[in-house]
């Protein structure tokens, strides 16, 4: 693999989830690293961190609006796209104002996130 590989993060709780996404998105080439942690972004630290974030916005124990908030308020962090994905279509308007860059409505095709991820690039 070349060194220009994207990577990507994506986190949620739910498992089946993170095990789809990740054979989907590397199929179509990008490196994944996956989490049900919301804690794991913050221990992102520069080099290692991902090129773009796929970001659940509730996670058990934790908010993805706060999370993106946090990202979107750090100085190593808030140039990175974030797109957020809730099965409650209403998150929309919040995920955005929490500083997400997109969002998608669950259940989503992947041929729509796989567009959305490809902007970005």
């Amino acid at each position: 693999m070349e060194s220009t590989q994207k990577r990507l993060l994506v986190v949620d709780d739910e498992q089946d989830i993170l095990e789809f996404l990740q054979v989907i998105l590397e199929e179509e080439g990008y490196s994944v690293v996956t989490t049900d942690k919301g804690e794991y972004l913050e221990k992102l630290k520069n080099g290692g961190l991902p090129h773009l974030i796929l970001l659940d916005v509730l996670l058990s124990g934790k908010d993805g609006r706060e999370i993106a908030k946090q990202l979107k308020s750090r100085e190593d962090t808030k140039h990175i796209p974030i797109i957020m994905f809730s099965a409650h279509p209403s998150a929309e308007e919040t995920a955005r104002r929490a500083g997400a860059d997109d969002f998608l409505a669950k259940p989503f095709d992947i041929d729509v996130l796989l567009d959305k991820i490809a902007r970005y690039f």
